[in-house]
């Protein structure tokens, strides 16, 4: 059974439609309007070996923050109606990333309850233009509405870039561990029964 889904979210600030395919190769269109937002959904998508598409426009004339924010929702939505009742999946996914002088650990549970610790001395910095400040918003808005408890920690790292990209994958990396089939798991992951 394909693990699909499409979501659209329109508002008077943005409107954006996403379609993911968790069980993809990691094919990918993205148009945010944002250059470096696109470029870390890329490398989520290539990295989670998801397919996805993404199109958004928001009202980047005034700041990145409601476009940001609401691609991080309406990717979590995705997200959550592609797992289903979330049965025979692995549940848990970690990953340590490196990035040349950077090195920054995600952790996360498909466990039905969302919460978002995201620690990074660079989430005050920018990007060119972004800040990077906007990265926790958007994992707040994706780990609230994919259902999703999401830890988020820069170790160590002091180029802004590279500490980006290294959550980004880390990232990927952990959420293609979690989404897993496990082939021994017969039911929900969970002693409730329900996820």
């Amino acid at each position: 059974m394909a693990r699909t889904a499409e979501f659209a979210r329109v508002t008077r600030e943005t409107d954006i439609k996403i379609k993911l395919n968790l069980d993809g190769s990691g094919v990918c269109k993205v148009d945010t309007g944002i250059g470096f937002l696109d470029h870390m959904l890329e490398l989520f998508a290539r990295h989670a070996l998801v397919d996805m598409v993404v199109a958004a426009q928001g009202d980047v004339d005034v700041d990145y923050h409601h476009t940001v924010e609401d691609v991080g929702l309406v990717l979590g939505t995705c997200i959550n109606k592609a797992l289903g009742d979330r049965k025979g999946i692995c549940r848990y996914g970690f990953f340590v990333l490196p990035m040349d002088e950077a090195l920054c650990e995600v952790s996360l549970d498909l466990g039905g309850r969302p919460f978002l610790v995201f620690s990074s001395s660079m989430k005050h910095m920018q990007v060119r233009d972004f800040e990077v400040k906007l990265l926790e918003e958007f994992f707040r808005a994706l780990s609230g509405e994919a259902r999703m408890n999401l830890h988020v920690r820069q170790i160590y790292g002091d180029e802004a870039h590279h500490v980006c990209e290294a959550i980004f994958k880390g990232f990927a990396r952990a959420l293609r561990m979690a989404v897993d089939i496990d082939p021994r798991e017969q039911g929900i992951p969970s002693s409730k029964g329900v996820i």
